[in-house]
């Protein structure tokens, strides 16, 4: 608990990484909001708010358009603060359910992918000799595969929706998380507290996971802040393709939908979508350079 209080108060000293974590966190609330508002509406059994169809008020600028408008407002009129769609459904909650989807992928693959490559990561470093080579022979035959087409592959096997997108980027993805996670353990598995602890006549699963693995845990970090904005960029991707989710406003499928209308003048769904995915890889690409500088051990003494 110490040593994670020290980290963020060694990632709070500095404005960037600040910010980053103000800008992650900001997402995370409006990733919790979308959570209560599609939990809430299924609950209830009615449409939520983001799929309600308005087709009087389709493309309806963003609601800061009007100071700079001659057009009157009608005073029925919804408040679309970021304007909407074809259909006249808000851009704005609906890139806030967005974020809960990117939120779900980010999270769940990463539960797949980085225990899986931790685990693996871990008995190859430590045992060695057949055990290694057999995580050595996994890692290059995952990694030799194209990594997207067997994503769609798994996601169609699996049908459509968040389900086969969690198993497709977590089971293709944890090759680089076991190949670091085994660097460090074959480094840690011959230094003096280990060779103690086999003395002791501790066993080799606690000697792995009760002291190796504390040792190792910047490389999960790392492994998370890298894992997340890649797996979101690879979830809208696919639901671009249409292939994802399903009924729900993925960023994905939004910028499907709005890059159809641009020629039409209708520039703010693509511009916010994209601003967001823009701004939601970047702060979590800066944070990952952080904690590299910040696990550095060249570094470590400044």
């Amino acid at each position: 608990m110490k040593g994670s209080r020290s980290i963020v108060h060694r990632l709070w000293k500095r404005w960037d990484t600040r910010l980053s974590l103000i800008i992650v966190a900001v997402y995370s609330l409006c990733a919790a909001y979308g959570e209560w508002v599609y939990q809430t509406a299924r609950r209830a059994d009615r449409t939520p708010s983001y799929n309600e169809v308005h087709q009087a008020y389709s493309y309806t600028p963003p609601a800061f358009m009007n100071v700079f408008s001659q057009t009157p407002h009608a005073e029925d009129a919804p408040f679309y603060l970021l304007g909407s769609d074809n259909l006249g459904r808000d851009v704005g909650q609906r890139l806030i359910q967005g974020a809960r989807i990117a939120f779900h992928v980010g999270i769940m693959t990463s539960l797949i992918a980085i225990p899986l490559g931790v685990l693996l990561g871990c008995l190859g470093g430590y045992f060695g000799g057949r055990v290694d080579s057999l995580v050595v022979w996994l890692c290059a035959t995952v990694a030799s595969m194209p990594g997207l087409l067997f994503i769609l592959a798994i996601a169609m096997v699996v049908g459509k929706g968040l389900v086969g997108i969690y198993l497709g980027i977590g089971l293709t993805t944890w090759v680089s998380v076991c190949r670091n996670v085994r660097a460090e353990v074959i480094k840690h598995r011959n230094r003096t507290y280990v060779l103690a602890a086999n003395v002791l006549g501790y066993s080799d699963l606690r000697i792995m996971f009760c002291h190796i693995l504390p040792n190792v845990t910047h490389i999960i970090l790392i492994a998370f802040s890298i894992r997340f904005p890649a797996s979101v960029a690879t979830e809208v991707f696919i639901s671009f393709l249409g292939i994802g989710v399903q009924g729900e406003p993925s960023w994905g499928i939004m910028i499907n939908n709005a890059r159809l209308r641009l020629w039409q003048g209708v520039w703010w769904e693509m511009t916010f979508v994209t601003a967001a995915i823009f701004l939601l890889v970047l702060a979590f690409n800066h944070l990952t350079d952080a904690l590299r500088d910040l696990f550095d051990p060249a570094l470590r003494a400044e």
